[in-house]
């Protein structure tokens, strides 16, 4: 049986850690002082995968 591909665009983005698929968050890399501190405050959450995309996440990085 072949080998499994993995989705590159899916592994650049998002890294298995032992909690779960980390990712990034966007629009919290720069120009940061015309947002307000609320919308700042709203982007520092969980930058952890819902696990409702843990499944999809799995096939898209099978040897992750």
């Amino acid at each position: 049986m072949p080998k499994m591909k993995t989705n590159r665009g899916a592994a650049k983005r998002v890294v298995q850690t032992a909690h779960g698929f980390k990712h990034r968050r966007a629009f919290r890399n720069h120009i940061l002082t015309k947002k307000s501190a609320k919308r700042k405050l709203q982007l520092r959450q969980n930058p952890y995968a819902p696990p409702s995309e843990v499944i999809h996440l799995h096939k898209l990085l099978p040897y992750r």
